[in-house]
């Protein structure tokens, strides 16, 4: 098994001490989703996107699906941001995994990584990731 759960790609939080990554609805960066294998190994040390066993099969195309951010908010002392779910309509595709990457940034950074906690699939159907909840205890992206 090359997925070890879900992490937060060291790089991007230095990265967000460089002011590099935007998730303002309005005017921000271009954030993707892209789908990998379970041979695909990642660690806290991935810095960017990569096509290295990425998945393939109809209705999916290199570099995943862009996402849509939700605004950046508080709650008390918590900052978080989160994207809407989002779906490869009629694919056939098994995923272990996804990357979520910054496309506007040099050599795509990376942002998170999501372990699925095993091989997911769809035959001529939805392939879909659904967020949690944009809230201070569960926003896919948050800082206490």
């Amino acid at each position: 098994m090359a997925f070890t759960g879900n992490f937060m790609c060291t790089s991007f939080k230095k990265e967000l001490m460089e002011a590099k990554h935007n998730f303002l609805l309005s005017g921000g960066n271009t954030f993707k989703a892209a789908l990998y294998t379970n041979s695909a190994s990642f660690t806290a040390a991935t810095t960017a996107y990569t096509d290295t066993n990425e998945v393939s099969g109809t209705g999916y195309v290199a570099k995943g699906n862009t996402l849509t951010r939700i605004d950046p908010t508080t709650s008390s002392t918590t900052a978080y941001t989160d994207f809407a779910d989002t779906t490869w309509s009629s694919s056939t595709i098994t995923a272990r995994g996804a990357m979520i990457f910054n496309e506007d940034t040099t050599g795509d950074t990376s942002v998170i990584v999501l372990d699925f906690g095993s091989d997911k699939s769809s035959s001529s159907g939805d392939f879909k990731i659904v967020f949690p909840a944009a809230d201070a205890s569960n926003a896919i992206i948050r800082i206490a």
